[in-house]
């Protein structure tokens, strides 16, 4: 069986944006997973029954420590003489391109989820810029998980329109429409975590999931909740993601009133989101950039409709005023509009609830992903046996 070796920067990107993938690749390929944090990335290993091996990578600029993991992984490259290697993450990519190429890796893909650079400017954005392009021509293929992403790709020229490739209608995995699913929670259930989370049933409940930084417009929701709150005190904001206050933090002002608004409550990261998202009504999501969010398919998926940002992934995934509202990026006075009108107009509202659902799994069903993904590598194995024919 000839192998197909994953990487990510951290096992954080196989547990959760490829949840599941790995394991179904398992009964066509003999499967590694690669990604740093190795007590993690073996657990993962071990609850997936998918060899792993592990390598520091971090989401910073370190040069010398990205050399030494283009070198260890080429070494292993030599030894385990893959027929594919697949990327994702910016860093994963560069470092997992770099050593296929070296060790002569016939297949080398790339899967673009999102392109930090965006938001970065001068020197660093420069080099960020280098860095992608380096990526991109040392794959063989690359897959954007968006339409958006795959214009900005080449608008920026990072690479031609022959090597670019989206898989269905985009994604990185799509969405287990039987695991996300509101029948699965009964109204007691619900009512269990609203009483413990102070939420009565008549307020209107607006949900974030994601990390708690800048980049993911959480000032700019903040600044919009605080205003609705003040009009229409019946609302809750439900925050469920972890804070980063190293690398992108949000506003210090904003911060104190997440700790101090009665009607903001934040319960951080959680494993299993599915409770959350049932007891509440619509998903606030107003990023500035992003591949193709999980999230928004998550919550489609229990009902949900959503308020995104006019950004590619989110824009793909909703239709305005059919599964939600699109809003322009980092302005918080249209994302206060869309919240109050959904507030005050009940009959928009379930109109796209009733859209939520279907349009995911018409759409983005997991199990479809995947064939479509397991073909495209059938595919490019019969390529790569023709052209040694």
């Amino acid at each position: 069986m000839h192998k197909l070796i994953r990487i990510t920067t951290i096992p954080l990107s196989l547990e959760k944006l490829l949840e599941g993938q790995l394991s179904f690749m398992n009964s066509h390929y003999e499967v590694i997973a690669i990604a740093a944090e190795k007590e993690r990335l073996e657990k993962y290993g071990r609850d997936n029954s998918v060899k792993t091996f592990w390598v520091n990578m971090t989401r910073k600029i370190t040069p010398l420590e990205d050399l030494k993991a283009v070198l260890k992984l080429y070494r292993y490259f030599i030894t385990e003489k893959p027929l594919i290697v697949h990327t994702h993450t910016p860093k994963a990519g560069i470092v997992g391109m770099f050593a296929a190429k070296l060790a002569g890796v016939p297949i080398r893909l790339h899967t673009v989820a999102g392109l930090p650079l965006l938001e970065t400017t001068g020197t660093k954005r420069k080099i960020l810029n280098f860095v992608e392009k380096l990526t991109y021509s040392l794959a063989t293929k690359i897959y954007p998980n968006s339409f958006g992403l795959k214009k900005i790709i080449l608008n920026q020229k990072f690479t031609s329109n022959k090597k670019l490739k989206i898989l269905g209608k985009g994604s990185s995995n799509g969405i287990d429409t039987k695991y996300f699913d509101p029948m699965l929670y009964s109204e007691k259930d619900n009512d269990t975590l609203r009483k413990e989370l102070s939420i009565n049933r008549n307020e209107l409940v607006y949900i974030f999931i994601g990390r708690i930084v800048s980049e993911k417009g959480i000032n700019e929701l903040i600044t919009a909740f605080k205003k609705l709150y003040e009009v229409i005190p019946d609302v809750k904001l439900l925050l469920v993601g972890p804070f980063e206050s190293d690398l992108d933090p949000i506003d210090d002002s904003n911060l104190e009133i997440i700790k101090s608004h009665n009607a903001i409550i934040s319960v951080g990261y959680q494993e299993d989101v599915r409770p959350y998202l049932a007891i509440s009504d619509i998903l606030t999501f107003p990023s500035y950039r992003e591949g193709f969010p999980n999230v928004v398919m998550q919550a489609g998926a229990m009902n949900l409709p959503s308020i995104v940002t006019d950004i590619n992934g989110c824009n793909e995934i909703i239709e305005n005023n059919i599964n939600g509202i699109i809003i322009p990026v980092k302005n918080s006075i249209s994302l206060y509009d869309a919240m109050s009108q959904l507030q005050n107009d009940p009959i928009l509202l379930e109109s796209l609830k009733k859209n939520a659902r279907v349009h995911i799994t018409a759409n983005y069903e997991r199990e479809q992903f995947w064939n479509l993904l397991l073909a495209e590598y059938k595919d490019l194995e019969m390529q790569n046996k023709s052209s040694k024919e």
